[in-house]
């Protein structure tokens, strides 16, 4: 598989939503808009919007020796010493368009070049050496091309198979570390993931990364002037973020509570980061109602009070001890009528706490009842709990459709915890529960008693009954820290690549992941929300998979970003860097999501293709994401008829 194959797509089954991010945005509960609107002050919808698929011309083109299993035709485009992948790319797109764009589309088509940053070195005489004629292939599909181009600075934790990589990963400074010390390498897919150190800039894995990145831009800027104008957009890094154990599963609630970075570099990081933050010891005590002698006392939180002894209270942490309680399910019901709106609302001893649309992408629930059809059965609220009384507490669900009857979904009774682990006395109900037309439990139908309206299918997965939560105001402190310790990484990356090159004034994005979309995820754990918040000379780029790509949940957090940015900043387009909607589309559906990116400001739009070459499939390790004839998984086939249609004349 190519470099950018395994992407962290999992944790379909997994029951969450980016806290520190919504929470800053005023999105909290996800109160969140659902129109599809161009936010007050975004750019000019008249910009035409690069269509740039991410093609997989790596192997079959440019790395050593892999063009020699490829045809003879290819090999000659490919191997020669000015040899580029060029014409691989243009043969792709010509079978996508072959005849172009259609007219009243005010869309470009053109690629993004991924460019591998590890696996830009070889190993001359015991030393890692940046591959010259590597990065010049690179460099020369920019100037063989006539098509606009991203170029994407790739190195992530997925592998791509370069032999420096074992080399970096033997060494434990290169690697993050949870409470227990260094990440060992996991798996996705069955593919190598390396957990890397973000949190020492002076890890000789980052200093790879910038060697190779100021390489390959370096032979960018050697180009002349009217083939680097070809170059709309760099984006960085991949997706950046902390990590946790079990990669596949593990960005959930469930388990031990394991996150990155306990690193000495971060430890002490953290210490400065309080105290530029408080100024003084007794303001930080005031804060987080502590007694700390010291700052050499304070070490970032990593046990759980409810299976480990603790010196003190401020070493608890878990997925919670920030102070916020994620409350989720799905719900479904067949043949609603075309534009009917659902939402759960969930009371707190009887008074209306938060309300969340039925509408997050849920591709476990997919997989279990693909008699469905639909993936979009999931909801999501998160609810403070920091100012709520100790002691139990009870949540009711109801469903709402339309102007129908209440559905009650049932009850889960909470504990909200003090320090002492006091045993915690039943709250009183505030006001009586609204009346509701029908009754479900867990799992079951529910429909009015002599209807013909099909039931609901429902089901609560969070809370647990009797699950118990504690507030630990250092905890989002840490988290805090930990955002900006990933906001940071990045920042200095594009200060030390591409800002003092000739590209300096092309469009820098980042190419982040967007935790909020997936119901299921604990975003705290991937620390990402300062990055996505808006980077100096680096702009937002995204990777959005299912409703993110298309639906509502994306476009609402983004009109309230641009909508609260808008005040100290100008409006800064945005790029896609990933797009699949996990879901078959007509030409008409894929023509109206693109056209809605391009209206809130997108610049451009990237997806994964596999490589064509007259007419058939180049062999390679090819991407479960790629939008593809021959690619049935998630409906990429599909897909990829919509998109010609769309293109086409």
């Amino acid at each position: 598989m190519t470099p950018t194959s395994i992407l962290s797509r999992s944790g379909w089954g997994l029951p969450v939503v980016a806290v520190g991010l919504l929470g800053a945005l005023g999105l909290g509960g996800w109160k969140l808009r659902t129109d599809l609107a161009q936010p007050s002050g975004t750019l000019s919808s008249q910009s035409p919007l690069l269509l740039a698929p991410m093609i997989g011309v790596i192997e079959p083109c440019i790395l050593p020796g892999t063009s020699a299993q490829q045809p003879t035709s290819l090999q000659e485009k490919c191997g020669q010493a000015e040899g580029s992948a060029a014409a691989l790319v243009e043969a792709t797109l010509k079978e996508l368009a072959p005849s172009g764009i259609k007219p009243q589309e005010n869309w470009e088509l053109g690629y993004t070049l991924p460019v591998p940053l590890l696996q830009l070195f070889k190993e001359q005489e015991g030393e890692w050496q940046i591959d010259q004629p590597l990065v010049n292939k690179l460099a020369l599909t920019v100037r063989d091309s006539e098509r606009p181009a991203v170029v994407y600075l790739f190195a992530t934790h997925f592998a791509s198979h370069a032999p420096l990589e074992l080399a970096l990963a033997s060494d434990p400074s290169n690697l993050a570390q949870t409470r227990e010390g260094p990440m060992p390498a996991g798996k996705y897919y069955g593919e190598p993931v390396y957990y890397w150190n973000i949190a020492d800039p002076q890890a000789p894995v980052n200093l790879r990364r910038k060697e190779a990145a100021t390489a390959m831009v370096n032979a960018l800027c050697a180009l002349e002037p009217r083939h680097r104008r070809k170059i709309r957009a760099v984006t960085l890094l991949g997706e950046v973020h902390h990590y946790f154990p079990d990669f596949e599963q593990g960005m959930g609630f469930g388990g031990p509570y394991r996150v990155t970075d306990y690193s000495a570099v971060s430890r002490a990081g953290f210490r400065d980061f309080l105290r530029t933050r408080f100024g003084t010891l007794e303001a930080l005590n005031r804060a987080v109602d502590g007694s700390f002698a010291s700052w050499d006392d304070i070490d970032p939180p990593s046990k759980d009070i409810r299976t480990e002894p603790l010196r003190h209270f401020h070493e608890h942490i878990d997925s919670y001890a920030q102070g916020v309680l994620p409350v989720s399910g799905w719900a479904f019901r067949a043949h609603r009528a075309p534009g009917s709106r659902a939402q759960v609302l969930v009371y707190r001893n009887g008074e209306l706490a938060g309300r969340a649309p039925v509408h997050l992408s849920r591709q476990d629930v997919l997989q279990a009842k693909p008699e469905f059809g639909d993936a979009n059965t999931g909801w999501r609220v998160d609810l403070d709990f920091r100012q709520w009384q100790t002691g139990l507490h009870r949540l009711d669900f109801y469903l709402q459709e339309d102007m129908r009857p209440l559905v009650s979904l049932g009850s889960r009774q909470i504990a909200v915890m003090d320090r002492r682990q006091a045993t915690p006395l039943e709250q009183p109900m505030r006001s009586s529960l609204p009346h509701a037309g029908t009754q479900a439990t867990a799992g079951s139908g529910a429909s009015p008693q002599n209807s013909a309206i099909p039931a609901w299918q429902v089901h609560i997965d969070s809370p647990a009954p009797l699950s118990s939560y504690y507030y630990n105001p250092l905890v989002p402190l840490w988290h805090a820290f930990r955002a900006k310790q990933v906001a940071h990484y990045i920042q200095a990356f594009g200060k030390a690549v591409v800002q003092p090159s000739c590209l300096r004034d092309t469009p820098t994005y980042t190419h982040q992941i967007v935790p909020f979309a997936n119901p299921g995820w604990d975003a705290q754990k991937f620390a990402v929300e300062e990055s996505l918040a808006g980077l100096k000379d680096i702009r937002l780029g995204v990777s959005l998979y299912g409703e993110a790509s298309y639906g509502d949940s994306f476009g609402s957090w983004y009109a309230q970003r641009q909508r609260l940015s808008a005040a100290h900043s100008s409006p800064q387009a945005y790029g896609v860097t990933e797009f699949h909607p996990l879901k078959g589309m007509e030409a008409n559906e894929w023509r109206k999501t693109l056209n809605a990116h391009q209206q809130r400001g997108a610049a451009f739009l990237s997806f994964f293709m596999e490589p064509q070459w007259q007419g058939q499939r180049v062999e390679r390790g090819h991407n479960i994401f790629s939008i593809d004839p021959q690619n049935p998984q998630f409906q990429s086939n599909a897909l990829y008829r919509a998109a010609q249609e769309a293109l086409k004349h």
